[in-house]
């Protein structure tokens, strides 16, 4: 799932900042190229990739709300951006959830 989300993400990067012609550099080394890095990382099963895909997920999370509030044009790729960075997050910790919570202790 975190796979598929990171994928997920540096598409609607891509879609956001490439396919416009806007801030072409920017997009790709600020937004675009962090999660398709990660989602390699994740593809060749790093454990970083997964730690580092939920640090970054949080500023993702933040960038998209702030959007959201302060860019009424850009509001729809910013929600999708949250849900995103908010799914990045969850899978990203799902592994440590799991082995916290699946243990009795005794």
């Amino acid at each position: 799932m975190l796979l598929v989300c990171l994928l997920a993400l540096a598409a609607l990067f891509a879609l956001w900042y490439l396919l416009p012609g806007r801030h072409w550099i920017a997009g790709l080394t600020v937004f675009v190229l962090p999660p398709a890095l990660l989602a390699a990382g994740v593809a060749l099963r790093s454990r970083l990739a997964g730690y580092w895909a939920g640090v970054l997920a949080l500023f993702w999370f933040c960038h998209g709300v702030m959007l959201a509030w302060s860019s009424p044009g850009e509001r729809l790729y910013a929600w999708i951006e949250v849900v995103l960075a908010l799914a990045v997050i969850f899978s990203a910790n799902l592994a440590g959830l799991k082995a916290r919570l699946g243990r009795k202790r005794g």
